[in-house]
Parts: C-alpha cells; sequence; structure tokens
C-alpha cells in the first residue's frame, strides 16, 4: 500500500489550492491501493499580501514543522506549496527530509508565478530556492502554458499536467440548468475572494455604469472580502441597487448561487493566477464566462465559444459586454449549453483523480 502525505492549506478558508487539496485527500483515501496523511498549512486569516512575510506567519508555519515526523511513515509527499520565495521556505523542512530520507517529492504548483519569481530574485536566496525545489520528483502544472514555472527545477519527461475539475454535486441535469429562460435578463456573479486583482473593483465599477445607464440586471458577488480593500468594497455596495452580498458561499448555497446565475464574470489579473476552478464550475452549471486573458486561462478558455474575454483593469470593457449580453439574451444560450457540456465531459473529479493516480504510479 502506498502511504501519501498530502501538506498544503486546506479549507478554511475555501481558495482553489485548498479545495484541490480537500478533494485530493478524499479521493486518494477512497482507493484501498492508498493510505493517506495531512499536514494543514492554512494561515488562519485572510489577506491579500499572499507570499509577504510577517511575523505572526512565520511564528505559524515555524510550529508546523514540528508536524514534519509525519514524513517518517510516507512513501511520497504530495506537496502544494506557495510561489514566492517566503511560500517556498515554509515548506523547507519538509521537502529537505523528505529528500533526505529519499521520500518521493511530488510538487504540484497552483498558479503561474514560480517560474517568474525564481527569475526575479538574486544572490543566495535564488541559490536556496533552487537547491530546495530541485529535489522535486515530480512537478504537477494545471495546464500546458505553465510548465515553466516547474522547467528550471524538474525535467520535462517528469513535469505533468492535471487539469482541474469541478466537484459532483454542482453537476445538474440539463433540462434542470436550463428550465427557466423565459426571464433571461442578466444575472451576473462573481465568485472568488474580493481581491483588487481579481478584479472585484473593476467589476463593481461596471456594475455602477450600468446601474447609471439604465441596463437591466441583477448582480450577485460571493467571497472573502479582502481587508485592505473592505472600505473601498462596502461603499460600492452601499451604491449599488442591484447587486447584493452574499458573503462566503460553499456547499448548497454556492450550487445556488451558480445555478441562479447566467453571466460568471472574473476579471483577474492576479499575478499569481493558475486555472481558476471558479471558471470551470460556472460552465458546468451552464453560465456564460466573461474572463480576461490572463495566465493559464487561455487552456480551458476560447474567446467567443465559452464566453468572451474582457480588458484587464477597464470597467468598460465589462460594460459593453453586458450591455451586448442584454440587448441580444438568445444570442448565448448556445455558448452556455456548450459549456455545461464540455464541462460534463472533461472536468469531473473523476477524471482529475484517475489522471493525478496515473502520475503518482509513473
Amino acid at each position: 500500500m502506498n502511504k501519501i502525505l498530502v501538506i498544503g492549506p486546506f479549507p478554511n478558508p475555501t481558495t482553489g489550492v485548498s479545495l484541490a487539496n480537500k478533494v485530493v485527500f478524499e479521493g486518494l483515501n477512497d482507493m484501498k491501493q492508498f493510505s493517506i496523511d495531512s499536514i494543514n498549512t492554512s494561515f488562519n486569516k485572510f489577506e491579500e499580501n499572499i507570499g509577504v512575510f510577517s511575523v505572526s506567519k512565520a511564528l505559524f508555519y515555524l510550529k508546523l514543522n514540528f508536524r514534519a515526523y509525519k514524513i517518517f511513515g510516507a512513501d511520497m509527499v504530495y506537496i502544494t506549496p506557495g510561489q514566492t520565495f517566503f511560500g517556498v521556505m515554509k515548506y523547507a523542512v519538509f521537502i529537505i527530509l523528505a529528500s533526505l530520507f529519499k521520500r518521493d517529492i511530488v510538487i504540484h504548483v497552483h498558479g503561474n508565478y514560480l517560474g517568474k519569481e525564481y527569475r526575479l530574485i538574486k544572490g543566495l536566496k535564488k541559490t536556496v530556492f533552487k537547491w530546495i525545489l530541485d529535489k522535486t520528483n515530480k512537478g504537477i502544472v494545471l495546464s500546458e502554458s505553465l510548465r515553466g514555472n516547474m522547467s528550471p527545477f524538474v525535467d520535462g519527461d517528469h513535469i505533468f499536467v492535471l487539469y482541474n475539475f469541478v466537484e459532483d454535486y454542482l453537476f445538474l441535469n440539463e433540462e434542470d440548468i436550463f428550465k427557466d429562460e423565459n426571464n433571461i435578463k442578466p444575472k451576473i456573479f462573481f465568485l472568488s475572494n474580493l481581491m483588487e486583482e481579481k478584479g472585484i473593483l473593476d467589476l463593481l465599477e461596471a456594475l455602477k455604469i450600468l446601474e447609471k445607464k439604465g441596463v437591466e440586471f441583477e448582480a450577485k458577488i460571493a467571497g472573502n472580502i479582502d481587508a485592505q480593500n473592505k472600505s473601498k468594497i462596502e461603499t460600492y455596495f452601499n451604491e449599488l441597487n442591484q447587486v447584493s452580498y452574499c458573503g462566503v458561499v460553499s456547499g448548497q448555497a454556492k450550487k445556488e448561487l451558480l445555478i441562479w446565475g447566467n453571466v460568471f464574470v472574473l476579471p483577474t489579473y492576479y499575478e499569481m493566477e493558475g486555472q481558476p476552478i471558479s471558471i470551470l464550475e460556472a460552465m458546468a452549471t451552464g453560465n456564460l464566462v466573461l474572463t480576461t486573458n490572463h495566465s493559464g486561462i487561455p487552456d480551458i478558455f476560447k474567446d467567443e465559444v465559452n464566453g468572451f474575454y474582457v480588458e484587464k483593469k477597464n470597467p468598460g470593457s465589462i460594460v459593453s459586454k453586458i450591455e451586448m449580453i442584454a440587448n441580444h439574451p438568445d444570442n448565448f444560450l448556445g455558448i452556455r449549453k456548450y459549456n455545461f457540456s464540455i464541462a460534463l465531459k472533461n472536468y469531473r473529479v473523476d477524471n482529475f483523480i484517475s489522471n493525478l493516480v496515473n502520475i503518482i504510479k509513473i
């Protein structure tokens, strides 16, 4: 029996990485061929300045190192590290110990910043960064265009692509998703952490412009509010009449939001973005997607096929696309149905776990 130790963040808070680790743990744990253990590295406070050093973070991760004894009982260590120097260093003890005791080390990068960080850092930091990541036996990235994040540290033959997934409970029958198409005004939603780089301020400004223009729509915003932008975001919520804030949603509340909507907007320019699970979730529930040509998104999204690209940091670009949808709603039902079918075919949890097992066994 293969003994696998999963090291990385788990919910809560819920992020793409923490959700993926939860699915990995549960998926492998259901298989008799694996024995699974974990070390949860979730920091208990949500903030936008990910990867920035702080004393509270340093103390938190220092304490986590006392759980490194779990490595001794594992055959393989599966790690989802951060993508900055500090984001890698907080896993350094685990990686070094696993290497010393000749455990297989699998690094799964959920983003597109690790390679850039390596290029940017200099001197001793760069040497240490590479020395640690060079101990990787297998690297996993979210899509083909993201391979460069692991190529400085792992031979190309040992870098694998593992596309993200949509949890099973979010898939419904097509008839249930598209049963009420009489009222097809734009029902817009945002489902991500409310960080500036995720484009939340651009979306809220766009919604403010649409209200002033008299465009008929409804909008719901869900996710953790970053403390740095809380007052600015709350000001928008107070000013907007056709917009409601749902807080952090999960489980049935998240499912209801995804099914309620018909237009998902994620105007992200987040530097550490990889392949947002929220885009796949929106597709799986029959939504048209508005997003940016950024990071690994083009590997799962095609303009005018799955929805439309909007320009980064440009609320006017969002406004024009939503006006187009509002004026010609019947034109976009085909895109929404295509998104549902492609997600059903390609992005099931079973596919994700099966592909991961194949990588583990190589």
